[in-house]
């Protein structure tokens, strides 16, 4: 049987209130946008798709001896922005500050990954939180105007001391993920 997954870090619970105030504020501009449900909010690392249960352990443990080679460390959330840039946005995003650590977890977890086949992904990767996903251009142009509001906010830190493998299956509400396995970083405990 194959699983719907992806490596991802957790957000702290302040940072998610931040995020769940800006969506709330989005919201009332009546943008034709499908907001991200606070809960699942989370900065992917690499998305595997469609991957068979059988490897799943397998993964796990690769990234278990990769987490425990890094410190914890914190991650600043800020900034807002689209992708793509421009008149017709589809991905609404709140960013994160430059960390070389995250960057070079991003890259160590690619490598790793790489060993089970998975293709290494060969564009920059911009970490970022989506909380939205525009479906039409309808009331975007107030939607964005807000949004540019808050391109220099800072909506807190969240501290890294964990990676969580996650499962994603698309239920009639909504996205649902299920975290797999939790690899915590260095010598951090886990919750």
């Amino acid at each position: 049987m194959n699983v719907r997954c992806f490596i991802a870090i957790d957000l702290s619970v302040q940072v998610r209130e931040e995020l769940r105030g800006l969506i709330d504020v989005l919201k009332k501009h009546n943008g034709d946008v499908k907001w991200v449900t606070p809960e699942n909010i989370h900065l992917t690392l690499k998305f595997l798709g469609s991957t068979s249960d059988d490897v799943l352990p397998k993964i796990s443990e690769s990234l278990a001896t990769l987490a425990a080679s890094y410190s914890p460390f914190s991650i600043k959330v800020t900034g807002t922005g689209v992708f793509p840039k421009g008149r017709n946005p589809r991905v609404i995003w709140v960013g994160t500050e430059n960390s070389q650590i995250l960057l070079a977890l991003k890259r160590d977890i690619e490598k790793a990954i790489s060993s089970f086949g998975f293709q290494e992904e060969d564009k920059e990767f911009r970490p970022h939180l989506t909380i939205g996903r525009v479906r039409s251009q309808r009331g975007m142009i107030s939607t964005m105007n807000a949004l540019n509001a808050y391109e220099r906010k800072d909506f807190g830190t969240v501290p890294v001391d964990r990676i969580k493998f996650m499962k994603s299956e698309l239920r009639p509400a909504g996205r649902e993920y299920t975290c797999l396995y939790e690899l915590t970083l260095g010598n951090a405990k886990a919750a």
